[in-house]
């Protein structure tokens, strides 16, 4: 059986691709971002957080090989919604439909690269 941290690992890679469809989908079909949307991307944001507290329990014992990477993706897995969402807060335009879905893509990435460095 796969690990907790994997397992919320899966579940917010799957949540980031969908967050990302989803915006796609609006940005295509040229309607301002929904407010919906927003809420996905909070909610994700919970779940990175949560990822990010199950991965401090790595510093416990013998600990992932490269400290550094593995904590700069931990820190950046939590940073990088609050900023893109900071940077388009006012705008609703279409195109900030596709800062969402460019930025849930990273985060998907990011999720991926930190359960390789634990």
């Amino acid at each position: 059986m796969p690990s907790l941290s994997t397992q919320v690992t899966w579940i917010v890679v799957g949540y980031a691709a969908l967050v990302a469809v989803l915006a796609v989908v609006t940005a295509v079909r040229h309607h301002e971002r929904p407010s919906w949307l927003d809420q996905m991307v909070w909610m994700l944001e919970l779940l990175l957080v949560v990822r990010a507290l199950i991965g401090l329990g790595a510093f416990s014992g013998d600990g992932p090989d490269s400290m550094s990477t593995y904590v700069g993706y931990l820190v950046s897995s939590v940073c990088v919604l609050p900023i893109a969402m900071q940077s388009i807060r006012e705008d609703r335009a279409v195109w900030s439909s596709v800062v969402v879905a460019v930025v849930a893509v990273a985060v998907g990435v990011i999720a991926v690269r930190l359960e390789m460095t634990a």
